[in-house]
């Protein structure tokens, strides 16, 4: 791909390369326009204009990618129809993460940029030129006395050794950093995951080397914890808030600012790893195995993928934090290219797995919360609150039939039935419709039971257990991120446990067997990930109890070797050839499309196909593993079967054929179809 011309042509632009917004993957590619005399001194690179498209008679939306004297095309260029805007907000080091996130998962590079570039707000743009109409002079790079200096000048990271994680950050290297699982209090008062106040204490040295740092993580909870550390160790203004839960306006007042001259730290959820920074000196991912940073939009990227390209474009330092590893940072570090980084001195919570204790009430100990479990609960709950994680939210996940047993499912939509509240109308968990008139279509029963115990539930039956004591539910449905120290019982589904001050004086983990028995590939990295974030949030020395859990992931939990038992993981992923010992693609569409899409393919890669086996309602698929030095090839011969069926596509509608259209989908990294 050539280079990004960022400095101006003598005279003004001539040609510009334009990247048209446009989903077709046939205009994946720059197309060249001549710069009308009128509008030379408004264009320059990273700005939205119109082009007209001859193919299409209409005029399309674009940005300017690169500016140029002359053209190698060798016909009449058409012009740009007008400049849309004069800020540049494409930044050269955006377009080209674009062009390679899309390149690796075989999808197009505007739908990467509709990612990172929000919708234009003309009245931000105005008050942005209006403060940068005489911007500063660039803060000039350190020299290497100076950076040196500045090191040895910068705040430690705590509970790891300055050498371990400081000089990682100014030699820019690649590190899986294992979070303390502890909470710690901040200067104002609020209580916080260590991990955020380690990433707080990362980006701070990335600022004082002149670099900016970009902070991604999972949701709006850990987002908090980390813009309240962050506001204890920098001035308000070197912080940059960039995520999806933001207005249009503010998501582009944040991206006019990360664009700014002054280093700033920018933290938001997946798509903040492509904000623009050109002088980029630290990239942080927290808790990469959580599944909202997958990208459920084409082309599909996840975060860990694009954090790891733009690490190899920028050469940033790169941090993979948390209490527990993905598979995927796992292969990383066994190949050599991560660096493992533990903290120092070691802290290693008390877990206590239930299998282990013995009982004298055979019944209580096969339980939901057995005996023993009540009795810490009992115990702890005197001298403050004590959080009980739970599988699922609502009173009762599943309802089935009182006469056959089988799951009772929506007459509209055949989703299954849930019950949210106790004495609640039972409704669809798909489409939301009440179960009004039900009956099973298997024996035509009309009564109902439920199976499993929800949050909602669980929280009326401790009130029973522990009168006099406060219940709080947490879950998806209530936005609770932080619980006072006065005595409670705090009922949360995983993922949503608020944060208590000084940390819960007990854990309880239930529903485990219920959890490793999802049908997944991640199932059992995941349940280790829920556990070891709860047990994060427990105080110093609290009891953590796991309940009916046993074997390996059980002894990994309490004897806090969660990368050994994730390297195991990896290991059986190898033998069967499984992600991420391997890549995947799924490649979807009718029977004509996949077969010739699969014929395209390397002999070695068509060898170790899966399939195809029938879809419902999209024909069939068909999973290709390769390795990963094997990557680029499959997705460039994927690619060309995916403009190529777009095409034959476009030119049946075209003809009004609408009978056996082809279609082709293509999804790389994708684990979902090992679940079944």
């Amino acid at each position: 791909m050539p280079a990004v011309a960022d400095t101006p042509v003598e005279g003004g632009p001539r040609v510009v390369r334009v990247m048209v917004e446009s989903p077709l993957p046939q205009l994946d590619r720059l197309f060249d326009y001549a710069v009308p005399e009128r509008l030379r001194e408004q264009v320059s690179p990273g700005i939205r204009v119109r082009v007209p498209l001859r193919s299409a008679g209409r005029i399309a939306d674009g940005f300017v990618v690169e500016v140029a004297s002359s053209s190698e095309h060798a016909g009449d260029l058409s012009e740009i129809d007008d400049v849309v805007s004069t800020v540049s907000v494409l930044a050269p080091e955006v377009w080209r993460l674009a062009r390679a996130v899309a390149d690796r998962a075989g999808g197009s590079a505007s739908d990467v940029v509709r990612l990172a570039v929000p919708p234009r707000q003309v009245r931000v743009e105005k008050a942005h030129l209006a403060a940068t109409a005489t911007p500063p002079d660039a803060a000039p790079a350190p020299s290497a006395d100076e950076a040196g200096a500045e090191a040895e000048a910068s705040p430690g990271v705590v509970g790891y050794r300055s050498t371990d994680l400081v000089g990682l950050v100014t030699a820019r290297g690649r590190a899986a950093v294992d979070a303390v699982p502890l909470l710690v209090e901040l200067p104002d008062g609020s209580w916080v995951g260590h991990w955020a106040l380690t990433t707080a204490q990362l980006a701070a040295v990335a600022l004082d080397a002149g670099d900016n740092a970009i902070v991604a993580v999972p949701d709006y909870r850990d987002e908090e914890h980390v813009l309240q550390a962050l506001a204890a160790v920098l001035p308000p203004d070197r912080v940059v808030r960039l995520d999806s839960r933001q207005s249009n306006a503010d998501r582009y007042r944040a991206l006019l600012r990360a664009r700014g001259h002054e280093p700033v730290v920018v933290v938001g959820n997946r798509s903040v790893l492509l904000a623009p920074s050109a002088r980029l000196g630290l990239v942080v991912v927290f808790d990469d195995g959580d599944p909202s940073f997958g990208e459920p939009l084409a082309p599909y990227v996840h975060a860990r993928d694009t954090a790891l390209l733009r690490q190899a474009q920028q050469e940033t330092a790169l941090v993979f934090l948390g209490h527990s590893r993905s598979t995927d940072v796992q292969r990383l570090v066994e190949i050599g290219f991560l660096a493992e980084v533990r903290p120092d001195p070691r802290y290693q919570p008390r877990v206590v797995p239930t299998v282990r204790q013995a009982a004298s009430d055979g019944f209580a100990a096969q339980a939901r919360i057995p005996s023993s479990a009540y009795a810490q609960a009992r115990a702890a709950v005197e001298h403050g609150p004590v959080l009980i994680q739970v599988a699922s939210p609502g009173y009762s996940p599943r309802l089935a039939c009182v006469d056959c047993g089988d799951t009772a499912r929506c007459l509209r939509c055949n989703g299954p039935l849930q019950q949210r509240e106790r004495g609640a109308t039972p409704a669809c968990a798909w489409c939301g419709a009440l179960a009004v008139s039900w009956h099973c279509r298997t024996c035509e029963g009309t009564r109902m039971r439920a199976v499993g115990t929800g949050a909602s539930r669980t929280a009326d039956e401790l009130g029973k257990a522990f009168p006099g004591v406060r219940v709080i539910v947490s879950d998806g449905a209530r936005a609770l991120t932080h619980v006072d120290d006065a005595p409670a019982i705090v009922v949360a589904t995983r993922g949503a446990e608020p944060v208590a001050p000084g940390g819960y004086r007990a854990v309880l983990l239930l529903d485990g067997e219920r959890m490793l028995a999802r049908e997944s590939l991640r199932v059992a990295e995941d349940c280790l990930r829920w556990w070891a974030n709860a047990t994060a949030l427990a105080a110093r020395r609290a009891p953590v109890v796991l309940v009916g859990v046993g074997g390996a992931i059980a002894s990994a939990l309490a004897t806090w070797e969660l990368a050994r038992f994730v390297s195991a993981e990896l290991a059986d992923r190898r033998i069967l050839r499984f992600p991420p010992a391997v890549r995947v693609a799924t490649v979807t569409g009718t029977v004509e499309t996949v077969a010739r899409a699969l014929d395209d393919l390397p002999d070695e890669v068509r060898a170790e196909t899966l399939g195809p086996v029938d879809v419902e309602a999209t024909g069939v698929r068909a999973i290709v593993r390769f390795d990963y030095s094997r990557g680029h090839d499959v997705a460039l011969a994927l690619r060309s079967q995916v403009i190529r069926a777009a095409t034959d596509r476009r030119k049946a509608l075209g003809q009004k054929r609408t009978r056996a259209v082809p279609t082709l989908r293509v999804r790389f990294d994708d684990v979902e179809p090992f679940a079944d």
